[in-house]
């Protein structure tokens, strides 16, 4: 072999891999990972990395639902400041969402108006969803063929009057059409006439506001999108399950075969509805955060294999859209700001549960790597792309929402506590440094 047989060598103690962390060197070649070898093998490369004593080498994170909401609400987030956040969380790819940008990705127009403004400004890999909206069935199949991931819908008004709703019959016709080209629809489930008959959310009390939501919405919803699926056999996913009701018909769809994934996120997950403060609207989100004894079932959810995955809905807005000064849930935006904090936040959950890192990182890396096909993207091994973290577990901070790189300064995680440091972060085997962007748009299928 030659000096310089590989571009990177990372060598540590903990080397997190398929067959768990242990002692590694990993090499890397055009931007692949191409060896993994015990320690002490002595690959060389142009640039060796040592990690230190309190250092874990992880397999860059994926996160199949983040807004970025640029062009057209690009002062709510854009795709510089969303994947800067993201790389400093120790995410590497982000699917971008087809709504609350204008124009919304329901056309092969749209997402050509979306690549072109995302093009050189990605610090991470960044792909897309299409939507699916009434009326544009006949736009599924062309926007599929043009690589976007899957199919957004909603069951509900979208919170934004460009993205409408489909109502059950659209869904199944939509599911339909995704069968015979084998996509994914992703589905926001919430039922709008439970909704419309619950009480209605305004004033700063979160009592009120959950309330308004509640979980039959989702149960209902869900219900509806399983019997849809399994009368078409089409792929669906729901997306940021938050009511605990759903899991056993969620399990029961999935061992009748129905071709059924689901996500939660870490604000179901470390959240709970009795700490939130009135007024407190930076912890709005739709569907809600629920009570203490939801967010275990939750956790139970995951760990038996009925939730597949964990991402972030990073669903940021301007602060005035927040209402901070009246916190009124009724007026002011649903969406959580956690790009950059997502692998901590689950992590210090977690470590308290008992639950090993592996498997964080498999339920934030691999799983929603395999929900979007994406073949070289959410593990260590060779034949992947070299996108990785450094991880010190161990090392606590306190979140300052200042300090975080998402556009607008506001998440309900200002002031906590948090376990585990991303120290650096790699995507192609280059390191991420916030100045020259070096992410590239990701098609269904190749980039």
């Amino acid at each position: 072999m030659s000096e310089e047989a590989f571009d990177l060598v990372i060598r540590g103690r903990r080397v997190l891999t398929a067959a768990g962390i242990g002692p590694r060197e990993v090499g890397v070649r055009g931007g692949t990972i191409v060896a993994i070898e015990p320690l002490g093998s002595g690959l060389s490369g142009a640039e060796v990395i040592e990690l230190a004593a309190d250092e874990t080498l992880i397999p860059g994170l994926v996160d199949t639902h983040v807004h970025v909401n640029e062009p057209g609400r690009t002062e709510w987030e854009g795709f510089a400041s969303a994947t800067r956040a993201a790389a400093a969380g120790g995410v590497t790819t982000i699917i971008d969402m087809p709504l609350n940008s204008i124009p919304p990705t329901t056309t092969v127009e749209a997402l050509k108006i979306k690549r072109e403004v995302a093009a050189d400004q990605a610090f991470v890999d960044v792909g897309f969803w299409g939507g699916a909206v009434p009326g544009n069935t006949a736009d599924l199949r062309p926007l599929h063929d043009e690589g976007v991931f899957g199919f957004k819908c909603f069951l509900l008004h979208s919170g934004v009057d460009e993205f409408p709703q489909l109502d059950a019959e659209e869904l199944e016709e939509d599911l339909a059409e995704l069968k015979s080209f084998d996509s994914l629809m992703i589905v926001h489930a919430e039922d709008p006439r439970v909704i419309d008959h619950a009480p209605h959310p305004g004033g700063d009390q979160y009592a009120t506001f959950l309330a308004s939501r509640p979980r039959g919405a989702e149960n209902k919803a869900i219900a509806e999108v399983i019997e849809r699926a399994r009368w078409t056999g089409a792929r669906a996913h729901i997306l940021h399950l938050s009511s605990s009701d759903a899991l056993p018909m969620i399990a029961s769809a999935k061992r009748d075969g129905v071709h059924l994934t689901v996500e939660t996120c870490p604000h179901y997950l470390t959240l709970t509805a009795e700490e939130i403060p009135d007024g407190a609207t930076a912890y709005k989100c739709c569907p809600p955060i629920r009570e203490a004894s939801n967010r275990e079932l939750l956790w139970q959810g995951l760990q038996d294999g009925t939730i597949d995955c964990i991402v972030s809905d990073h669903s940021p807005s301007t602060l005035d859209l927040k209402d901070l000064e009246n916190g009124d849930f009724a007026v002011a935006w649903g969406g959580v700001s956690s790009l950059q904090l997502g692998l901590s936040l689950i992590w210090t959950e977690a470590r308290h549960r008992g639950i090993p890192l592996e498997q964080v990182v498999s339920w934030m890396g691999r799983k929603p790597a395999e929900l979007a096909r994406l073949a070289t993207k959410g593990q260590l091994a060779p034949g992947y792309d070299a996108d990785f973290s450094v991880f010190a577990p161990d090392e606590a901070f306190v979140v300052d929402v200042s300090r975080l790189k998402h556009k607008n300064p506001i998440t309900p995680y200002d002031g906590k506590a948090l376990s585990g440091v991303v120290r650096r972060t790699f995507l192609r085997g280059h390191e991420i440094d916030g100045r020259t962007p070096g992410g590239k748009l990701l098609r269904r299928g190749g980039i």
